[in-house]
């Protein structure tokens, strides 16, 4: 084995944080153009899935907000049905697993929780993950951080942190990151645009470090198929069910499904500052605001008393 003497990059790091720095300036000239015109992102380039695969074990946990749940679908399933279905017969056996349980599809498991921002679903994975016992997350997370304008520069970051929890309470899965579907808020779209190219990104990253981390790219989801301009409507949820089966596809043909994922039991709460911590002073410390407040770091649903950091 041949070994290189060339620094290894890191997911994250300065290479990603320059790439997110400068998307962040485009976002200032995008935002303007919004003023005026729809931001469209341009249609997925991700490569094909393969065509013929099949693994002993698929155990999928869908995670995420209220789009995984399925809030703006017909059945309330949301995506989930479309993957299920495209799933039949690629596994010996195809569970869907987590906490949470809704809708009409054959396995109706999932940990789609509705309203919840990027920090709140990172600070509970790690049990979710261990009781559910997954080989394969479907995570597409983000939408309510941009949509409600929560410190969307360090979003892509945030998002980070939670693949990287995946990850160390599970080595062997495989995650499939999704994009984020478009905004009919000109100005929330041109935050989703930036957010989106931040996510190719760092999935790029993490491929070049040759972790088992996917792109679901859901940018052919149109503003035209979003029922309430910011869930999709059940053709905007077929595509992002194509989108997700082509991921799963991909890594399959990688070899990178394993049937059995050792996951560790759930790791201690964070104490870094994201989501409804914001620090708005630079003292590294979160600073009590709305964002901040009770129950607002998963739902963006505050209650009367400030905190720095939810507690329970």
């Amino acid at each position: 084995m041949r070994h290189s003497s060339a620094p290894r990059r890191t997911p994250g790091g300065a290479g990603f944080r320059e790439r997110i720095t400068r998307l962040l300036a485009g976002v200032i000239a995008v935002g303007a153009l919004s003023a005026f015109s729809v931001v469209v992102e341009a249609a997925p380039t991700s490569a094909a899935p393969a065509p013929q695969w099949k693994v002993p074990r698929l155990a999928v946990m869908p995670l995420g907000d209220s789009i995984t749940l399925g809030v703006g679908s017909s059945t309330g399933d949301g995506y989930r049905p479309g993957l299920w279905s495209k799933l039949q017969g690629h596994g010996d056996t195809v569970d869907f697993v987590g906490s949470m349980s809704s809708g009409t599809l054959p396995d109706t498991d999932h940990e789609g929780h509705s309203g919840w921002f990027i920090g709140g679903i990172h600070d509970t994975i790690g049990s979710w993950l261990y009781q559910a016992r997954p080989n394969v997350v479907t995570l597409k997370i983000g939408t309510n951080d941009v949509n409600k304008n929560i410190d969307v520069a360090n979003a892509p970051t945030r998002l980070k942190q939670l693949v990287d929890r995946i990850r160390a309470s599970a080595p062997g899965i495989t995650v499939a990151v999704a994009t984020i579907v478009p905004n009919a808020d000109n100005a929330a779209q041109a935050r989703v645009v930036t957010y989106n190219n931040a996510v190719r990104a760092l999935v790029s990253d993490y491929q070049a470090q040759g972790a088992h981390v996917e792109l679901a790219d859901t940018s052919a989801v149109t503003v035209a198929e979003l029922g309430d301009g910011l869930h999709p409507d059940d053709a905007g949820y077929a595509k992002i069910a194509t989108a997700f089966y082509d991921a799963v596809a991909r890594a399959a043909g990688k070899g990178w499904i394993t049937e059995n994922v050792v996951v560790k039991p759930a790791l201690p709460e964070p104490t870094t500052v994201a989501d409804a911590d914001v620090d708005l002073d630079g003292d590294g410390r979160a600073t009590p605001s709305w964002a901040g407040r009770t129950a607002a770091r998963r739902s963006g649903c505050p209650t009367s008393t400030p905190t720095a950091r939810r507690t329970s």
